[in-house]
């Protein structure tokens, strides 16, 4: 049986600032029995310029986009914002536009966040990955309520020896980055992520998941700021066996 070709579109926060989660991205695609490929082509999906108005702009990248997506045979994004940009709001962004319409939604259809690949299309489950360590997960605001990802990375992390998950109250309360949300009114963010870094610290966690970069940035700037042991990672680093590695923010 032919592996399916697998398009990573790897976001700009993971190109960027954290490269490992790409890598970790590609690892666990592979054991589940996928071909991956890094379309060269890709840079932003649009989303930033979406969320602050700027449609035209917003509709030249998702254009991009599609065309460097559009040969593979489903697209995977470890990434719930970035994957629900193309699959909910593409077809939006193209509703008047009858030609691009119908390659969005295209592309929307073959899209999937990473966790709910591996969990729902691949039913791919870590083999001899172990991590004692206590963890709690956060759930980021887009994946959680424009692509539904709530029980599918649990059910992956539930197969990490020696692993064990903390609940987190407000677990589905947004963190305050919320993209250029953080940026417009950052004191807002500040009250909304110290929140959310008291609940995390309550659990006892030794770990913070989350399947969002800029979510799990956020958060583990906050904690360095306020001297907490808790180190954060994406769900991903862990189900790749990459969990023994530097935490987000600890990076020379």
């Amino acid at each position: 049986m032919t592996p399916p070709r697998v398009a990573l579109f790897v976001t700009c926060l993971v190109d960027l600032m954290r490269p490992r989660i790409g890598f970790a991205a590609i690892r666990a695609l592979e054991a589940a029995g996928c071909e991956v490929v890094v379309p060269e082509h890709q840079t932003c999906c649009g989303q930033p310029a979406l969320n602050s108005g700027d449609r035209a702009h917003a509709a030249a990248l998702a254009k991009q986009t599609i065309a460097a997506l559009e040969p593979y045979q489903h697209v995977v994004v470890p990434s719930g914002s970035c994957a629900g940009t193309i699959r909910c709001h593409y077809p939006e962004i193209f509703e008047h536009d009858a030609e691009w319409l119908t390659r969005a939604q295209a592309v929307a259809a073959k899209t999937f966040e990473i966790m709910v690949y591996l969990d729902e299309i691949c039913g791919w489950r870590p083999e001899n990955v172990q991590l004692d360590a206590r963890a709690t997960y956060h759930d980021s605001c887009s994946g959680l309520r424009e692509l539904g990802i709530k029980a599918q990375p649990r059910r992956l992390l539930d197969h990490i020896k020696g692993l064990s998950l903390a609940p987190l109250q407000g677990e589905e309360t947004c963190c305050g980055f919320g993209g250029t949300f953080c940026v417009k009114y950052p004191s807002i963010s500040n009250a909304i992520v110290g929140e959310k870094t008291a609940a995390i610290n309550v659990t006892g966690a030794d770990l913070l998941l989350a399947g969002d970069l800029g979510c799990l940035m956020n958060m583990a700037g906050k904690l360095n700021r306020e001297g907490s042991k808790v180190r954060a990672f994406h769900a991903i680093e862990l189900l790749a066996g990459m969990g023994d590695g530097p935490a987000i923010g600890e990076e020379p």
